[in-house]
């Protein structure tokens, strides 16, 4: 009833990258009765009366991949229909030339199957790795013994030198609004504009000099100008807070993106220290051809 099928697809899209799509896969038998009730094949189009189903569009998303996740749904679903109708298309004008014959051709379909199988494997390890009760397991660990992190939200002044700190100094203590005279003077290109408002941040996210300073004072105080590498500083810290340990959620993306990566490492280098591998010695470079003789006088 189905047909085992090897379909060799480039992709008429942005990266004209080949990739086998269908191997292993199926192609449904038209003339089959019943075909078109079972689910993933009922028929979306059809070409000389051999239909493309809905199996058919799942490996075309996978490669296709950025180039229609923006679009909605309908727009998405017949996009991906015309396309597996122009590559079918294609595919049949190539197999008429017998582009599909030759060394060449078998090599680079080889070479689309071990990649195809590669990517189905890592994808396997990868979620193998993040299962849930792994990845409970493994945030448990790592948040052992961690409480919660002080953080303050501060805004600062910052000049070029130690004089136009002292200035700045003397006209935020001396009543002016901090957030204008930042505005006003601050060299931050990012925090500047936004009358020098840092956010919150832990004391280990800033240069040592800054951060030892900020997290002494109180809400409300103002610092005296503190030097660091990037010139000379006029802080004010605004409030103090306690960060709590994130929960799992918060940092599950994270979590998974770091376990996949070792899983998928891991899997490579044992597969390496399970097999013989030899690299011959790279051939040396050929000699730099002899400069000509200077001509004689």
């Amino acid at each position: 009833r189905y047909e085992t099928a090897q379909v060799f697809v480039f992709d008429t899209g942005r990266s004209c990258r080949a990739m086998v799509l269908g191997l292993g896969g199926v192609f449904l038998d038209p003339e089959a009765d019943d075909a078109g009730s079972m689910p993933g094949f009922q028929p979306l189009a059809s070409i000389d009366g051999t239909p493309i189903v809905e199996d058919d569009l799942k490996p075309a998303l996978d490669d296709l991949g950025q180039s229609v996740e923006r679009m909605g749904e309908a727009q998405k679903r017949k996009y991906l229909i015309d396309y597996m109708i122009d590559l079918r298309l294609i595919a049949r004008a190539a197999e008429r030339q017998k582009l599909g014959e030759g060394p060449d051709f078998t090599r680079k379909l080889a070479y689309m199957r071990e990649r195809a199988l590669m990517e189905s494997l890592m994808a396997r390890v990868g979620a193998e790795a993040t299962a849930p009760d792994k990845l409970k397991t493994f945030y448990d660990e790592a948040v052992k013994g961690l409480g919660p992190e002080a953080e303050v939200r501060a805004r600062h002044i910052l000049v070029p030198t130690e004089d136009e700190a002292k200035k700045a100094h003397a006209r935020v203590t001396g009543g002016e609004d901090f957030a204008k005279v930042a505005g006003e003077l601050s060299k931050d290109p990012g925090s500047g504009k936004e009358g020098g408002d840092l956010g919150f941040f832990t004391k280990d996210r800033m240069v040592p000099e800054f951060g030892e300073v900020a997290f002494t004072l109180k809400p409300g105080e103002i610092s005296q100008p503190v030097k660091s590498q990037f010139g000379w500083h006029v802080i004010k810290v605004e409030e103090r807070r306690e960060k709590p340990v994130p929960p799992l959620e918060e940092v599950k993306e994270e979590l998974t993106r770091y376990l996949v990566q070792k899983a998928q490492q891991d899997m490579i280098m044992k597969l390496r220290s399970e097999a013989k591998i030899d690299r011959p010695a790279e051939p040396a470079a050929p000699a730099a051809p002899a400069a000509p003789a200077a001509p004689k006088q």
